[in-house]
């Protein structure tokens, strides 16, 4: 009698944690007031409360019974409840000690829900899915954005797709065409395409960020333009590039390479490019060919 007691009570606090709407900020508040918890601007931790947006995200990703979907930053589990719902596997990860505990609590009613304790930069995701395809769905930290698209686009096993929440310029930054790139929108565009499925005001997070958001999909191409061993020389071309965007292309690549100018606008004339153009300018395709006229 006492150990049936005892899994009625499982139970019970169970369904207590599975039917809290952690869109609800009231409710919200109150969860993390049991566990003597609140939001640590050091972890980047804005809640998102609004369930239309939490929606469009899921949606954006268009899960299916079959997919598996890792998800970083898991917080709470608001995302991570509806993305259990659709999918076949969800892998979750997060780094935070109180967090991953409550996580735990509000996800237990999930068999297909597994937790990683972890920080998102020092996970391999062949170790996770193997070879496996998998997306990547996830209402990014503002302070490790880039770092996070770095990893996961430079890994030997990249999602097939990412659908992201990012600060609203980040995603501008990152979805601009030749004229206003950046070396963040090269890094990611060389990899992917990305679009910007919705703005997000800062009124759908506790507490509210100081600037709105975006939710950012990406879809990864099937291969990269380069093999791996032949990535890190082109993004130092970049990167010189990009080192001083006020300079001309031939004087910032020339100093960023530490190059004799004369060899850069050779470099420059062979691939077909006007050597006073700047950074900003040049497309994907001009940036290869800057590279191969480099070797």
């Amino acid at each position: 009698m006492k150990e049936d007691t005892l899994t009625d009570d499982k139970q019970n606090i169970s369904s207590v944690y599975d039917e809290i709407d952690l869109t609800n900020v009231h409710e919200l508040r109150n969860l993390l007031f049991a566990h003597a918890m609140r939001p640590h601007k050091s972890f980047g931790q804005n809640f998102l409360i609004d369930r239309s947006v939490l929606l469009k995200i899921v949606e954006a990703a268009e899960i299916d019974a079959n997919d598996q979907v890792l998800e970083v930053g898991a917080g709470t589990g608001v995302l991570t409840r509806e993305l259990a719902r659709r999918a076949r596997r969800v892998v979750a990860v997060e780094l935070e000690r109180d967090m991953l505990a409550l996580l735990s609590k509000t996800t237990q009613h999930y068999a297909n829900v597994e937790l990683i304790a972890r920080n998102l930069l020092y996970l391999d995701p062949a170790e996770v899915f193997g070879a496996e395809p998998y997306k990547l769905v996830a209402n990014l930290p503002y302070y490790i954005t880039a770092p996070t698209f770095r990893h996961f686009l430079e890994s030997g096993h990249p999602p097939r797709l990412l659908v992201v929440m990012v600060q609203q310029e980040v995603a501008q930054r990152i979805v601009a065409g030749p004229g206003h790139l950046s070396l963040l929108a090269v890094s990611i565009q060389f990899y992917g395409r990305p679009r910007i499925i919705a703005h997000v005001p800062a009124s759908a997070f506790y507490p509210a960020p100081k600037v709105d958001s975006a939710i950012l999909r990406i879809d990864v191409n099937d291969q990269a333009p380069l093999p791996t061993e032949e990535r890190d020389g082109f993004f130092r071309v970049v990167q010189a590039g990009f080192s001083e965007r006020r300079k001309q292309l031939h004087n910032a690549l020339s100093s960023g390479l530490h190059r004799k100018n004369e060899d850069v606008r050779a470099w420059l004339n062979a691939a077909n490019i006007d050597s006073t153009r700047r950074a900003e300018t040049l497309s994907i395709e001009e940036w290869l060919r800057v590279w191969n006229e480099s070797l």
